[in-house]
C-alpha cells in the first residue's frame, strides 16, 4: 500500500475520526476509516506517532496464585467485559505512574511492584492508531469503587480455575481473553 492523504472528518471530545488515503499495488484507491486520539494527523509520520496513549495493567498477587481483573459495563457494546484495568496516560505521566494511578482509581489496590514493562503495542490495530504499554506486575490492598462516576467497574482476584470459568460464558476484550487463555492454562 502507497499512503497518499489523510482527511479528518471529525473531532469529538476524546477521539478524532479520519479517512486514510492509500493507493492499492494494482492502482485501486483505498480509503481506511480510522479514529485516532490525535487531533491533528497530517501526514504518514502522525500516522505512525512514536508515543504510548495508554496502560494496560496485567497484575497478579504477590505470590502469582491470582490475576486481576476487571468487569466493566461498557458503552461501545452496551454490555460489560471482561477486561485488564487500563486508562490513559495523563500529560507528563511514564507508563509506570499512569500504572499505579489508574490501578488506584479502578480498583483502590497499590501497585507494589513493577516487573515488566512490554514495548508498546496497538490496541485495536483495524480501527485506530492508539498505542498501549503493557505494564506487568503486583499490587495488594483494599478493593475500592472506582473514583469516576463514569466508569462502572468490579474489580477481582481470579485464581486460574476461576479463569477458566470466566472464559467459557463471558465476553471479554480480545487481549485479556488471549492473555487470560495463556495464563490459566500454563
Amino acid at each position: 500500500m502507497k499512503f497518499e492523504r489523510i482527511e479528518k472528518i471529525h473531532e469529538g471530545r476524546f477521539i478524532s475520526f479520519y479517512n486514510a488515503i492509500y493507493r492499492t499495488a494494482t492502482g485501486k484507491q483505498k480509503i481506511y476509516e480510522m479514529i485516532s486520539r490525535d487531533r491533528n494527523i497530517r501526514s504518514i509520520d502522525d500516522l505512525r506517532k512514536d508515543k504510548c496513549d495508554a496502560v494496560v495493567l496485567i497484575i497478579q498477587t504477590p505470590d502469582h496464585t491470582k490475576i486481576l481483573l476487571n468487569r466493566e459495563f461498557r458503552m461501545a457494546v452496551g454490555t460489560e467485559a471482561v477486561n485488564f484495568p487500563a486508562g490513559l496516560i495523563d500529560s507528563g505521566e511514564t507508563c509506570e505512574i499512569a500504572a499505579a494511578r489508574e490501578l488506584r482509581e479502578e480498583t483502590g489496590l497499590t501497585l507494589t511492584s513493577i516487573e515488566d514493562v512490554l514495548p508498546m503495542s496497538y490496541s485495536g490495530v483495524g480501527l485506530t492508531n492508539e498505542r498501549n504499554c503493557c505494564v506487568i506486575g503486583t499490587a495488594e490492598g483494599t478493593f475500592a469503587p472506582s473514583t469516576s462516576d463514569e466508569e462502572e467497574i468490579q474489580a477481582a482476584w481470579y485464581t486460574k480455575d476461576q479463569v477458566k470459568e470466566l472464559l467459557k460464558g463471558n465476553l471479554f476484550a480480545a487481549r485479556t481473553q488471549a492473555f487470560c487463555y495463556m495464563w490459566a492454562n500454563s
